[in-house]
């Protein structure tokens, strides 16, 4: 397998009411099974996806949750408002969204947005890229596969790097079960998170200050069959339970 990645440079800071999907194809080119990953900044700022810092009014649990993590009460908030469950409070706020990615902050952010303004990550990041990858193929008559990311710590490890929260065209898990390795030994638990995969590289190429790059293109991964059976349920989740206690 050879793979090319290519950071789509040219994109303008995205306002509201931006066509994102046409604003990409005219500084890039696609080719059938190409895969697109999308910073969810510039998603949520082209739907509208934010809030102003002055628009909002902490509740009691904002203001009590501020006085141990020191961070503005109308950002906790607004942290509260995107959460569907808080999992952890300090010294971070640890929650899950609606689409059931669980992440730090619950994905909201205050950078690389003008003034005193947030971003929130989209309810339902997957309907977005579906909507992305119908466009592209209105405009280019080609078959894209789509992933918005995130960038997120992990578990045990220093460091943040992309995690795919919503994907379109293809599945997230390339599944191995059933398989044999080398030497015949039946694969019995190998699932491989691919879309994880590729949007952890595609931050690599982003960066994560002023570069510029919100959008990566990848010819070459070809395709392959799984599930989207992503996120842990939560009587799965080990972590989640023993955070719990």
């Amino acid at each position: 397998m050879s793979v090319q990645v290519t950071g789509i440079s040219g994109i303008p800071l995205i306002q509201k009411g931006d066509d994102l999907p046409a604003i990409i194809c005219r500084n890039t080119t696609f080719e059938d099974e190409d895969i697109l990953c999308i910073a969810s900044t510039i998603v949520s700022k082209a739907k509208g996806y934010t809030r102003a810092l002055a628009d909002i009014t902490p509740s009691p649990d904002a203001l009590r949750i501020s006085g141990l993590t020191k961070e503005d009460p109308r950002f906790i908030q607004a942290i509260l408002d995107s959460s569907t469950e808080i999992i952890q409070e300090y010294p971070f706020i640890l929650s899950e969204v609606p689409c059931g990615h669980v992440g730090v902050r619950a994905g909201v952010d205050n950078s690389n947005i003008e003034g005193e303004n947030i971003i929130i990550l989209p309810k339902d990041p997957s309907a977005e890229c579906r909507e992305i990858r119908e466009s592209i193929k209105k405009i280019t008559g080609k078959n894209v596969g789509v992933i918005v990311t995130d960038t997120c710590g992990r578990a045990f490890r220093r460091g943040q790097c992309g995690n795919a929260i919503g994907w379109a065209g293809m599945t997230a898990i390339r599944d191995f079960r059933g398989d044999h390795d080398l030497f015949g030994l039946e694969l019995e638990i190998t699932e491989e998170a691919v879309v994880d995969e590729i949007a952890a590289f595609s931050n690599f190429i982003m960066g994560e200050s002023n570069n510029g790059i919100p959008a990566v293109k990848f010819s070459g991964c070809g395709t392959w069959k799984g599930h989207d059976s992503l996120y842990f349920t939560k009587e799965e989740d080990l972590i989640r339970k023993a955070m719990k206690r």
